[in-house]
């Protein structure tokens, strides 16, 4: 029975000592153009006659989850709504408390006894209902 594999491939490469490391150059692929087409014309005609067939009304699938899941955005809503004190941790360990009365894309709104802050969501570590401080 024969083996299967060649002699050749299932010898180890010699040892090699630090003076003779050679250095290798990685070779990558360029992405910046496409791959060359490997399928028939044929079938590249029955693929476009098939997507012609579909009505132009059709509802066209989603190429996968959204990447926004708005969870963000509900959870400001319900604070807004309730009227609820939260506290908000900043990256340099700052806490600030107030109210959030507003938001946006790229700040929120907080009342504190009457004056108003705006603060940048970047700047922001989390934040936290003011009653639970002490609940674990």
């Amino acid at each position: 029975m024969k083996d299967g594999m060649d002699a050749t491939a299932a010898r180890q490469a010699p040892a090699q000592t630090e003076e003779e490391f050679v250095s290798r150059k990685l070779i990558r692929p360029s992405l910046s153009t496409p791959p060359p087409r490997t399928e028939p014309v044929s079938e590249r005609r029955e693929r476009l006659e098939r997507t012609d067939r579909m009505p132009s009304n059709a509802p066209r699938r989603s190429n996968g989850a959204s990447e926004q899941t708005h969870a963000e955005n509900y959870y400001y809503q319900k604070q807004i709504q309730g009227k609820t004190p939260v506290v908000a941790v900043l990256k340099d360990g700052e806490q600030v408390q107030g109210v959030i009365e507003w938001y946006d894309r790229n700040c929120i709104k907080l009342n504190r006894n009457g004056s108003n802050l705006l603060i940048y969501k970047p700047s922001i570590r989390y934040i936290y209902k003011a009653g639970e401080a002490g609940k674990s």
